[in-house]
């Protein structure tokens, strides 16, 4: 029975995030606020009158807050699981981004201070390609200070000075 009614709840919360997000309800929810703005005056915009609106614009922006945000952790989601699928078949990608949605905002800031140092590594490279992880960067950017101080050591066209 509960399998059943989270069925159904996918179900109606798909239709509702497609509805509510198309152009015939924005302009349905445009055509109520005219009719009842127009509405006021045979009303004497009494305090009713003010109610009908006020309420119902509550109501339905509290049901809409979960509806959004279920769509959105849905989304959300498949996109995490589409960029793990897209790290798992690259073979120069790092394994360890694979969930890294799950870890802290602390260890997230730590993951952002490697792929900045990363960012500035790939910049001395003459080929964004030429290195895929941290790691990769770090060993190839030093054996180029290696070879570029061990050249600086020799002799130039053979000659001792």
């Amino acid at each position: 029975m509960a399998k059943n009614q989270a069925g159904f709840f996918e179900r109606f919360s798909n239709w509702a995030t497609h509805t509510t997000g198309s152009s015939s309800a924005f302009i349905l929810a445009v055509t109520i606020v005219l009719v009842w703005a127009v509405s006021g005056s045979f009303f004497d915009y009494s305090e009713n009158w003010q109610l009908f609106i006020n309420t119902g614009t509550t109501i339905i922006t509290f049901l809409m807050v979960f509806l959004i945000q279920k769509a959105q952790n849905k989304d959300s989601k498949a996109i995490h699981l589409k960029l793990n699928e897209l790290i798992a078949a690259h073979d120069g990608a790092s394994n360890r981004m694979v969930d890294i949605e799950d870890l802290t905002e602390k260890e997230l800031d730590q993951l952002h201070q490697f792929y900045t140092k990363l960012y500035q590594l790939a910049k001395k490279e003459n080929s964004l390609t030429s290195s895929h992880s941290i790691d990769a960067a770090v060993e190839i950017h030093s054996e180029k200070i290696q070879i570029i101080r061990s050249r600086r050591k020799a002799p130039i066209n053979g000659n001792a000075s």
